[in-house]
């Protein structure tokens, strides 16, 4: 309907550029030209020869949606965000469920105390977790598979019924053209600059095919960046570091910014507020008191330069937190803000007066 509505016609077919101005339909021949090219072609698991995938008993994300039933047993390798948001939805539905990560913890990108607190959660729900172990091979077997794991130098195995594999992606870049355009690829992924241009000036790239930051809602700003770059128009520059994170599993985990050992790695000298979702009057109305909000400020000005929280919707929380920063708000003005009674957002405030010594609900 926005397509119609927007006078965009939208045309089916596997399409490969021909020049800087052209994309040809490999079906039929027919070609497309413009005075620039968006390229918007996402991205795939990565191929890694240890983790074959054959699409039925070992699987990615993409199986993983197009299902229609719950396998009993499953080991879901890689501990980022598809695999934890997998490991929420299989559990519901009541597989046991393994997940093996390579480093120390689930969402090593995310806040430590967050992890730890994720990690608590799944373990109270009964996933099992493997941390700081490896995946050596998968062997299939008709309908089940046996996953070889090794931690600390422990070989072990695990049976299942289904393998998902999630350990990061590459860039759709091959038979689209790009090579014959001459566009630079980096490690898979499309490069590109502050205004989404590749290397040829009026081709353009968005969303997961840059390897910028895997999220719906940054392809969206990519998006319009580019098309408002293509318009003549002054578009902000996005800033990668600050594009809030979310992961669906439960509970939430949401973010944005700095963690406080990115923050003292980097020198700068901090304070950190925390209030938990147990102080919440509203949070222990829903009986979900699991969680906490965690301020990372800078010690000088009250800067927010990042917000780490987990817990039931915490995602909703982002959006205040991120228009503060691009405010150029403190903990003042969050302080300050008067918050309505009960909602979950009253811990943003409390966070925000405990990093100044003056939460008065904890």
């Amino acid at each position: 309907m926005l397509m119609r509505k927007n006078k965009v016609e939208v045309v089916k077919g596997r399409g490969v550029l021909r020049d800087a101005n052209t994309v040809e339909l490999a079906d039929d021949g027919r070609q497309i030209s413009g005075d620039n090219v968006i390229v918007a072609t996402g991205a795939r698991q990565r191929d890694i020869p240890s983790l074959p995938i054959d699409h039925k008993v070992v699987i990615t994300s993409r199986e993983a949606l197009e299902r229609r039933e719950v396998p009993n047993r499953v080991v879901i390798v890689g501990g980022g965000a598809t695999g934890c948001e997998f490991a929420h939805i299989y559990r519901t539905y009541g597989a046991e469920v393994t997940i093996v990560e390579l480093l120390p913890r689930l969402i090593p990108g995310e806040d430590d105390e967050v992890s730890a607190l994720l990690e608590r959660s799944f373990a109270r729900r009964g996933i099992k977790l493997l941390t700081g172990a490896s995946v050596q091979g998968i062997s299939v077997n008709g309908a089940s598979a046996r996953v070889s794991v090794s931690t600390d130098g422990a070989d072990s195995s695990i049976e299942c019924d289904t393998v998902l594999v999630a350990v990061g992606v590459q860039g759709n870049v091959d038979g689209i053209g790009l090579d014959q355009v001459g566009v630079e690829i980096e490690n898979s992924f499309i490069k590109i600059d502050e205004r989404m241009r590749t290397n040829v000036s009026n081709v353009y790239a968005i969303g997961d095919v840059t390897g910028k930051l895997l999220l719906a809602h940054v392809a969206s700003a990519q998006g319009v960046a580019a098309v408002e770059t293509i318009a003549g128009l002054d578009t902000p520059e996005l800033d990668y570091a600050l594009m809030p994170r979310a992961v669906y599993c439960e509970p939430q985990v949401a973010s944005f910014g700095l963690t406080e050992a990115q923050a003292t790695a980097q020198g700068i000298a901090i304070k950190v507020g925390k209030f938990p979702l147990s102080a919440s009057g509203k949070a222990l109305a829903l009986a979900e008191s699991d969680g906490l909000v965690k301020l990372v400020i800078d010690a000088e000005i009250g800067e927010i330069l990042g917000g780490h929280m987990i817990g039931t919707d915490v995602t909703e929380l982002l959006g205040e937190l991120s228009m503060t920063r691009l405010l150029e708000g403190t903990t003042t003005e969050l302080g300050w803000l008067v918050h309505p009674h009960p909602t979950i957002s009253e811990t943003i405030k409390e966070a925000a007066l405990a990093a100044e010594g003056a939460a008065i609900h904890i």
